[in-house]
């Protein structure tokens, strides 16, 4: 199959000059923790890690995936954030940080899931787990199939509250990608990670999160501690349109993993941007099609792209377009036709599907003999 290559000028970025100056970025700074990573939740780009691939306890960062899951539920409807939850027991006497909900009550979905986020309850955690699932250990078991939908490879849940347990761990990137999911997938309910207080049964707690006091721009997300997990922490910031997220785990105190998301996130802002070069659905060009009851088809992209670029350097970015020679109806809509890559001194960062933006289908007798006596003489010359 024959192919050309079509450079374009897009609209959402310019292709750069090849006189264009270097960067200069200087070498990440030493983070203290025992596993981490700075990750672009938007084009996924890694700025930052050490051993962030290591499966470490999680303590109640467990509970990210807990609120995702709820999350999920109410975004299909299944449960409602007014829906009331009967407190059992077992979720009564679940100890460690907790919401202080009482057995034999009622509390609606929503203060449970500010109980989780908020508060850090391991009581409200449970108590949502067998409402969804029907009991702990089948929620934990939903827990890991979405992990495993998510691409959480060094990740298993045994609980939904993130107490002490030898068979449940997860890794500094993992816990990016879940943070990067509850951004991304439920943003209507991502300003409950930034509240600083939840008052429940007349007890009013902070969130543990000190980076919301100290940072207007930290957002979220979640704070964990156990002996065996030291002190770790998931938190995400963004200033103008880009956004960070930043995780550390296994440091000394409350303050040291403060301080280490501070330097990953400041470290992050001072010299990366990200940018949106096209957005869901976009049209790139018109191409011909021959045979069809239309001569034209558009294409584009399905999907928002975005990159993670050092500040300053937009204008060195090149694209191109490589779309099939010859097209053909009858085409269907999402038909991938060619792909767009975008490059940054010669660094592919973008290589991505072109797809059909319609489906064109066959025109008639008439018009597709036409169409092939034009294509032989073009192809010809």
């Amino acid at each position: 199959m024959f192919r050309h290559i079509i450079a374009v000028l897009l609209l959402s970025f310019t292709v750069g000059s090849a006189v264009a100056q270097s960067v200069l970025i200087p070498s990440p700074p030493s983070i203290g923790a025992g596993s981490f990573v700075l990750m672009d939740p938007f084009s996924g780009k890694i700025l930052i890690e050490g051993n962030s691939h290591e499966r470490l306890p999680p303590a109640s960062l467990t509970k990210m995936m807990t609120a995702y899951i709820v999350e999920r539920e109410l975004d299909e409807g299944r449960i409602a954030l007014t829906d009331m939850v009967p407190i059992s027991v077992n979720a009564w006497r679940t100890g460690g940080s907790r919401t202080f909900v009482k057995e034999g009550t009622q509390v609606s979905v929503e203060d449970l899931l500010k109980g989780v986020i908020i508060q850090s309850g391991n009581d409200a955690s449970v108590a949502l787990a067998e409402f969804v699932a029907g009991s702990e250990s089948a929620f934990a078991d939903v827990m890991n199939q979405q992990a495993q939908l998510l691409g959480m490879k060094d990740t298993q849940f045994v609980n939904a509250t993130g107490l002490p347990s030898p068979e449940q761990y997860s890794s500094a990137y993992d816990l990016a990608l879940l943070a990067k999911a509850i951004i991304n997938d439920y943003p209507e309910n991502y300003p409950l990670y930034s509240e600083k207080n939840f008052t429940f049964n007349n007890i009013r707690q902070p969130n543990r999160n000190t980076l919301l006091w100290r940072d207007p721009t930290v957002d979220g997300l979640k704070t964990g501690h156990t002996e065996e997990a030291g002190y770790c922490l998931v938190a995400s910031a963004q200033r103008e349109d880009t956004r960070f997220i930043a995780v550390v785990m296994k440091t000394d105190s409350p303050n040291a993993r403060a301080q280490e998301i501070q330097k990953m996130l400041n470290y992050g802002f001072r010299y990366y941007t990200s940018e949106r070069l096209f957005s869901a659905g976009q049209k790139l060009l018109d191409s011909q099609i021959w045979g069809g009851q239309s001569d034209h088809i558009k294409l584009g992209v399905k999907d928002e792209v975005f990159v993670t670029i050092p500040r300053g350097s937009k204008s060195s970015l090149e694209s191109v377009v490589d779309v099939d020679n010859v097209i053909k109806a009858p085409i269907e809509m999402g038909q991938e036709l060619g792909r767009v890559k975008v490059s940054l001194d010669g660094d592919v960062l973008v290589d991505e599907p072109i797809l059909a933006l319609e489906g064109v289908q066959e025109g008639g007798f008439f018009k597709r003999i036409w169409d092939a006596i034009r294509l032989f003489f073009v192809q010809l010359f």
